[in-house]
């Protein structure tokens, strides 16, 4: 749902993260840091092959740092200077709000990616260049960001601290990146190690980058996304209720299409 509460929150958030010199050199940073890793860390020149693999081969552990940079202070600073209480009293549902952050880091997201199509540009005009693998990977790279950026604002809605929430968010994508990882499963039989790329998101991110787009691939990533939006849903909506005074709030439970309201023992049904 792309509404105009929606839409107000994601131009509000864009306009903010652009107000502030931090938010070019982050972007310059994420690309010279992807052209270090394409050139230096990869070897580009003495691979000898015109493709851009080795853009891909970083990006999913760049888009850890890159997503939780960009969501650590969207609700941690709400809450650290008390405006989050102005939002919870909106009349509006706050997935409205999730949805309108979430939006505006996917378009900071494209924004960064975009950065780096200078990559593939230039090899394509030095050899014959087969877009289909680059075009999958930018779609995974979408994929996997949009996962990144709704743990990172389930984080930031769960801490008042940036700092706290840069870390944990960190530590949250990296653990199911390090799950799928073949580092990892190589200490497992076959099985579990099936299991466990089955879970990781780097593995899958893989598998998209090779131009196998596999549908269970992009099922996972929009599962992945929609339940950490959910809990951000749950979490500030939790925060609402338990700080609501009157009885009949903290009674609150959904029922359907109705509501109904326990108000001194007496059940009351609104419609």
């Amino acid at each position: 749902m792309f509404d105009t509460v929606t839409r107000r929150v994601a131009q509000k958030e864009v306009r903010l993260f652009f107000s502030s010199a931090v938010a070019w050199l982050f972007l310059g940073g994420f690309a010279a840091s992807t052209l270090f890793a394409f050139f230096w860390g990869e070897s580009f020149f003495a691979r000898n092959v015109a493709d851009v693999r080795p853009l891909f081969q970083w990006m999913p552990l760049l888009l850890i740092f890159l997503c939780s940079a960009l969501t650590m202070r969207t609700w941690s600073e709400e809450r650290g200077r008390g405006t989050l209480e102005h939002v919870l009293t909106q009349p509006v549902g706050i997935s409205r709000f999730v949805l309108g952050k979430f939006y505006a880091c996917m378009l900071l997201l494209a924004l960064a990616l975009l950065t780096t199509t200078s990559l593939p540009i230039t090899v394509g005009l030095m050899a014959n260049l087969d877009w289909g693998p680059v075009a999958a990977g930018y779609l995974a790279a979408l994929l996997l960001g949009a996962c990144y950026l709704s743990i990172g604002l389930f984080v930031s809605a769960s801490t008042d601290n940036p700092i706290v929430s840069l870390i944990g968010a960190v530590a949250l994508c990296g653990l199911l990146y390090l799950v799928g990882s073949p580092f990892f499963t190589g200490f497992f039989a076959d099985d579990t190690g099936r299991w466990l790329r089955a879970l990781g998101t780097g593995s899958r991110f893989t598998s998209i980058t090779r131009g196998v787009l596999d549908l269970r691939d992009l099922l996972y990533y929009l599962t992945v996304s929609g339940v950490f939006l959910t809990l951000n849903v749950y979490l500030l909506e939790r925060g609402r209720w338990s700080h609501a005074r009157s009885t009949r709030h903290r009674f609150w439970r959904p029922r359907s299409s109705r509501y109904t309201l326990r108000v001194r023992n007496t059940p009351l049904t609104v419609r």
